[in-house]
């Protein structure tokens, strides 16, 4: 259906962080821009599942996954592979996003090569803020004000 985007809680997430001038400004500051497309991802995904999403863009893109266990929301930023780089092995067909974000956890950059791509690429994590890890969703942070059912009154010289 054209047009439909899919909602995943890590979805929600990200948009909710987006929505705060904290979450732009701590995502600029680790190479984000307006319009920088976002690859949601699922801890038990494929890295190389993930990094086929990210080669659709054909630019950096970063990369999201919520932790299941602690509702963490963890978040990369991924260059294009670059001919520059000398091209590393390819990493294993099993490994997860969950076992690279714990990767980039303890390395904080990495380079890394997935098996259709000819060059290395650069991932580093970006890390958490307290904006990021915020469970308030907008509607809670952004209420919108009580609706008067009552009519009210025409202004003087507007008409209806």
């Amino acid at each position: 259906m054209p047009g439909r985007i899919a909602r995943t809680r890590t979805a929600v997430r990200v948009a909710d962080f987006l929505a705060t001038r904290e979450g732009k400004s701590h995502l600029s500051d680790y190479g984000w821009a307006q319009g920088m497309p976002i690859v949601m991802t699922q801890p038990a995904e494929s890295l190389n599942d993930a990094m086929g999403m990210a080669s659709i863009h054909g630019r950096a893109v970063l990369v999201a996954m919520l932790d299941q266990q602690n509702e963490e929301l963890h978040m990369m930023h991924v260059t294009v592979p670059q001919a520059a780089l000398k091209v590393t092995r390819a990493c294993a067909d099993r490994l997860t996003m969950e076992e690279f974000f714990e990767r980039l956890a303890t390395e904080l950059i990495a380079e890394f090569r997935v098996k259709f791509w000819k060059n290395t690429a650069v991932a580093h994590k970006i890390p958490a803020c307290p904006a990021m890890q915020s469970r308030t969703t907008s509607p809670a942070r952004y209420p919108l004000p009580e609706r008067c059912h009552a009519e009210a009154p025409v202004a003087a010289g507007a008409s209806q």
